[in-house]
């Protein structure tokens, strides 16, 4: 992965296709988004997917729903990423994810993970998110 800053945004972008798909696997993609593979992580906080037709879209990483999926599109210009050590290798993470009430402001909401533990984290959410729609009969 590619790793930096471009203006206020941290972003990591995968290397080529064969990492873009290897990280569709490690989340459990297909599960939730069938026909998607992840090309990168934009602010820490949403996927920046591609189709099998070419397309770009965004989604949060929690939930992984085809509800939640905006189309995208990378800046004009080539994305210069100006890296920084701090964050390499680390994604922030909310403990508790917004979507279940976490407060994005609050530093105790807020911890560092490492690319596996970010994958189950990621897993672990999505997981309780869909069994919660499943208990109301939403799915």
């Amino acid at each position: 992965m590619r790793e930096g800053w471009c203006n206020d945004d941290y972003w990591s972008m995968c290397e080529d296709q064969k990492e873009a798909e290897h990280l569709a696997v490690l989340y459990g993609l297909a599960e939730y988004l069938p026909g998607y593979f992840i090309v990168g992580l934009k602010g820490w906080d949403d996927f920046i997917l591609c189709d099998r037709e070419g397309r770009y879209f965004s989604v949060p990483t929690v939930p992984l729903e085809r509800a939640k999926l905006a189309p995208f599109r990378f800046p004009e210009t080539a994305l210069p990423l100006e890296s920084d050590e701090r964050f390499a290798k680390k994604i922030k993470w909310y403990v508790k994810p917004i979507l279940f009430g976490g407060d994005p402001t609050a530093e105790e909401n807020r911890t560092w993970l490492s690319p596996d533990q970010h994958v189950q984290a990621v897993k672990w959410w999505n997981k309780v998110y869909y069994d919660m729609l499943a208990k109301r009969g939403a799915v």
